[in-house]
């Protein structure tokens, strides 16, 4: 790793060091409402920091308020700040505190931490933010339709006597009219986006060695996904006669297709056809659903889901559940199942165990292995144990059968992960999105995911003060192949929607505080 005095930093003041990139995007930021993209561990905070401090002296007895998704991230946040604005009056503000309490909290306060929902739910209150010089939002994607980032900053907007918003992410999505619409919800004036490649950001990164392994699907396993697969073109078949489906049998559009039925049904047009429709609508979501725990996760989990059906048939909870595992087919599956269930299980499971403990004798003490499903979490968890490693499941919170974790039980995981009483965190989505995960050595992504906000927050976990290493899995033929692929489609498309957005706000107006509200409405 290159030496600090090699590497262009400057400093703000006695505390405060800035890279130059950051620098830059500060000079921007300070000037008109801007979208900041910049990859996990690279300090968006730190311009945020930076920001705060030049807004509270730039307009005494101001207030500034930073939002973010979850509790922990604002608790963060709060925790940063008061590293460097040790004298400025923060607080916290959670569901936990009565309204009454905040209320008495804001007038204390110099900045404020808070969820936008604890925001929205004050201001319909009446509370007074006129007084606030800059609004910052952490993981920006969030503001979209009326999730409440976008009622806090509307509101802002309108009152505020010197508004400035600050939007924070790694990775805002791909498509380029979401982009934009985040764009048009902050009132954006300029759009700062880096990435690893960014010229200015590379002397502070370190080399990130991506390997994909891919791996044989089990033949007796393929016996299951042929029974299933055979009872899903079926369904798709009969969607189809029925002159209901003409797209594609994707997820997202046969979602698009039962949400479409319901809606039918719930204003009383209660036909046969569209009755039917629904109900087939239900058994192909669970069929596809099946097919991809059977597919990319494990043996287990399927068997487990295979379960939770017959458990809803039998509580006579959906008809489309109960017709669905009386079907042939679906009954032969289950029995394979049963008949592998303790013999056979997913390749990755045992390469998995096979990787950590390769790694671990080659000196890497932090991993992460990140899998969507908390069946996997646990499969991946117990091999582990086995191997002797101090690994633990990190997982978010879930009243449902009492699983999950609240709060205080993730942070205390991941202070035992940070000081080393624990090798490796077998992850959720939970573990993806702005918490403060120490520097790892090692990500694997038991599963590749099709979206590149998920994908690009994964990586980021390594690779940041040292070399990481990243290791995808991929089952062959299944729908990891498809997920991947989507996953390295979306993510460029995002690069060159944010390019043509970035390029586009430069041309509208050089100096960018001076940017006519007509001519950002037109471009939006």
């Amino acid at each position: 790793m290159e030496k600090v005095e090699d590497k262009v930093e400057n400093k703000v003041d006695d505390k405060i060091i800035v890279r130059k990139y950051q620098e830059t995007i500060f000079n921007v930021s300070k000037k008109g409402n801007t979208l900041v993209v910049l990859p996990t561990g690279l300090g968006k905070t730190h311009i945020a920091l930076m920001l705060a401090k030049h807004r509270l002296e730039k307009h005494k007895d101001s207030k500034i308020l930073f939002l973010a998704p979850t509790r922990p991230l604002a608790a963060q946040h709060k925790e940063y700040f008061q590293r460097f604005l040790s004298k400025a009056n923060s607080h916290l503000f959670t569901g936990k505190i009565n309204s009454k309490k905040r209320f008495e909290l804001w007038e204390d306060s110099s900045i404020v931490f808070s969820t936008p929902q604890c925001i929205a739910n004050d201001l319909k209150k009446g509370l007074d933010i006129s007084n606030v010089s800059l609004l910052i939002e952490d993981e920006v994607h969030r503001c979209l339709k009326n999730y409440d980032y976008t009622t806090v900053a509307r509101e802002y907007n309108e009152k505020a006597k010197n508004p400035l918003i600050l939007g924070l992410t790694a990775s805002p999505g791909s498509d380029s009219k979401i982009i934009k619409k985040v764009c048009k919800n902050l009132k954006i004036d300029a759009v700062e986006v880096r990435t690893r490649e960014s010229e200015d950001v590379k002397p502070y990164i370190q080399k990130l060695e991506t390997e994909i392994i891919r791996l044989d699907f089990p033949e007796e396993m393929n016996e299951i996904r042929k029974l299933l697969q055979t009872i899903l073109k079926k369904r798709i078949d009969e969607l189809k006669n029925r002159k209901l489906l003409f797209a594609p049998a994707t997820k997202k559009n046969i979602l698009i297709l039962q949400a479409r039925l319901i809606k039918k049904i719930s204003f009383g047009e209660r036909h046969f056809n569209v009755l039917c429709g629904a109900s087939v609508c239900a058994q192909v979501i669970k069929l596809q659903y099946a097919l991809e725990l059977l597919e990319t996760q494990t043996l287990r989990s399927c068997y487990n889901y295979f379960q939770d059906l017959f458990e809803q048939a039998k509580q006579k909870k959906s008809k489309a559940v109960q017709n669905l595992i009386k079907v042939k087919e679906f009954i032969q599956a289950y029995s394979l199942i049963l008949k592998n269930l303790g013999k056979l299980e997913h390749p990755k499971l045992k390469k998995v165990k096979e990787i950590v403990e390769e790694k671990m004798k080659q000196g890497f003490n932090k991993i992460i292995i990140f899998s969507q499903y908390r069946d996997t979490v646990n499969s991946i968890n117990k091999e582990l144990i086995n191997l002797g490693v101090k690994s633990r499941v990190f997982v978010g919170q879930l009243k449902k059968k009492n699983m999950g974790m609240d709060q205080k039980e993730q942070q205390q995981i991941l202070n035992q992960f940070k000081s080393g009483k624990i090798n490796i965190l077998i992850s959720t989505s939970i573990g993806e999105e702005g918490l403060d995960i120490s520097e790892v050595d090692l990500v694997i992504f038991y599963e590749p995911i099709p979206s590149a906000i998920r994908s690009i927050q994964r990586r980021g976990r390594t690779a940041r003060l040292k070399q990481g290493k990243l290791i995808i899995l991929i089952t062959k033929k299944t729908k990891d192949e498809s997920y991947h692929w989507a996953s390295i489609y979306k993510e460029k498309k995002m690069h060159a929607a944010l390019k043509d957005i970035q390029d586009s706000f430069s041309k509208k107006d050089k100096n960018i505080g001076n940017v006519k509200k007509e001519d950002l409405i037109r471009f939006i």
